[in-house]
């Protein structure tokens, strides 16, 4: 294994910190599959590094794909798990602090 092919594995881990503090949600947003059409979804869950939605259609880990929430840009993101019509997802880049910020202040108070 090369030290270029083991920092590129450290970099994923680093994304999908499962120890990023996740705050419980349901914020209407916009999920879309690479090559597949947006379908509206419910956000359960956000952290800097990633996020939970549902997902009626099945999404296969490593498919990247796209959340969109009000009044923000699409964030890209990849497939990480798909369960019993949820999916856990890994943003790309991770959250800026100041958006996350952003987000569940206006989420706590009732979007």
């Amino acid at each position: 294994m090369t030290l270029h092919h083991t920092l590129g594995r450290y970099d994923i881990a680093a994304q999908e910190d499962r120890s990023a503090p996740r705050t419980k949600l349901a914020i209407p947003a916009q999920l879309r599959a690479s090559g597949a059409r947006a379908f509206q979804t419910v956000v359960n869950d956000l952290s800097l590094s990633g996020f939970s939605a549902t997902a009626i259609t099945r999404m296969h880990p490593g498919t990247v794909c796209w959340l969109t929430l009000p009044g923000l840009e699409a964030l890209q993101a990849e497939v990480v798990w798909w369960e019993n019509n949820l999916c856990g997802c890994a943003f790309s880049n991770l959250l800026s602090p100041i958006v996350h910020d952003s987000i569940l202040a206006r989420y706590r108070e009732g979007g």
